[in-house]
C-alpha cells in the first residue's frame, strides 16, 4: 500500500487531539510520533498491537506507557488518515463517548475537509 497523509482534525483553528498530545509525558509523545510514522507508511494495513478497528469505521493508534493505555482515534478519508480524538484509560476498552465524538468529527470533516484540517500557522 502507498503511503498516506496523516492529518489532525481541526475545530475553530485548533486540533483537539494535538493539543491533548502536547501535554502528555514525553514518552507518550515519542511513542505516538513513532506510531504516526507507522500509520503514514502502512495505512490501513497497520494492525495490532499498534492499531485496531473500533466501531463505525473509527480506528485507534495504541500506545501503552506504564499501566496506562493511550489512544488516538482516527478514520480514513481517501488517501488521508485523520486523527479526530484522543483518550487514555487504565482499562483495555475505549469509552463509547470517545468513539461517538470521533464519529461526529468525522462527519463534520467529510462535509468540509478544508475547514476541518489542522494547518500550522
Amino acid at each position: 500500500m502507498a503511503a498516506i497523509d496523516v492529518i489532525y482534525y481541526a475545530e475553530n483553528g485548533t486540533a483537539p487531539a494535538l493539543e491533548w498530545l502536547a501535554v502528555q509525558p514525553a514518552k507518550v509523545q515519542d511513542k505516538f510520533d513513532w506510531l504516526i510514522g507507522l500509520l503514514e507508511e502502512n495505512g490501513s494495513t497497520l494492525h495490532r498491537p499498534h492499531a485496531a478497528p473500533l466501531d463505525r469505521k473509527i480506528y485507534e493508534l495504541r500506545a501503552r506507557v506504564g499501566k496506562v493505555n493511550y489512544r488516538l482515534l482516527y478514520f480514513f478519508h481517501g488517501a488521508v488518515a485523520a486523527i479526530v480524538a484522543h483518550g487514555c484509560t487504565k482499562e483495555d476498552i475505549v469509552d463509547p463517548a470517545d468513539i461517538t465524538r470521533a464519529v461526529e468529527r468525522r462527519e463534520k470533516f467529510r462535509r468540509d475537509p478544508n475547514s476541518h484540517t489542522y494547518r500550522e500557522e
